[in-house]
């Protein structure tokens, strides 16, 4: 259970930073050092987690649905967005763009995190940024196609 919690608390952490701070307290109407204990990898946080309905409440806010989707992983679903992303303005050709574009600032971001053989929870955390802006991409990819389909 712990690897499910931090898994959790990760992308618990990563939607409140998508929001924004101070965006999110208001949403939600928790305090900063609320919202921080829900995404805390400290001992005594532990066995703390954001409500569902603040979850709910900041990803209508957020670009992407990360606790959903992080839910979904550990279920080994996918999640299947009806909507189009924010982020998707263009077809199937701007997205293979986007795609190659976001595949190397994700190995750029590796290649500097591994050069002391060595990543960091900083790095770690910008490496898993990355990965999620790709994700992104190929969602909007993924519907682009099943429309041309």
């Amino acid at each position: 259970m712990a690897g499910i919690g931090s898994y959790l608390k990760k992308h618990t952490e990563a939607l409140v930073k998508d929001v924004g701070i101070e965006p999110a307290c208001e949403l939600t109407g928790k305090s900063k050092a609320t919202l921080g204990r829900y995404y805390s990898d400290s001992e005594e946080h532990s066995d703390r987690f954001m409500p569902v309905d603040a979850v709910a409440q900041l990803e209508a806010a957020a670009s992407y649905p990360h606790v959903t989707s992080a839910l979904a992983e550990l279920h080994g679903s996918t999640l299947d967005q009806t909507s189009t992303p924010k982020n998707s303005d263009g077809g199937i050709n701007s997205d293979v763009i986007a795609l190659s574009q976001r595949f190397a600032m994700l190995m750029g971001e590796y290649q500097q995190s591994i050069e002391d053989g060595v990543i960091t929870n900083n790095e770690a955390k910008r490496l898993l940024r990355e990965t999620v802006e790709l994700q992104k991409v190929l969602i909007d990819m993924k519907l682009h196609l099943e429309d041309e389909a």
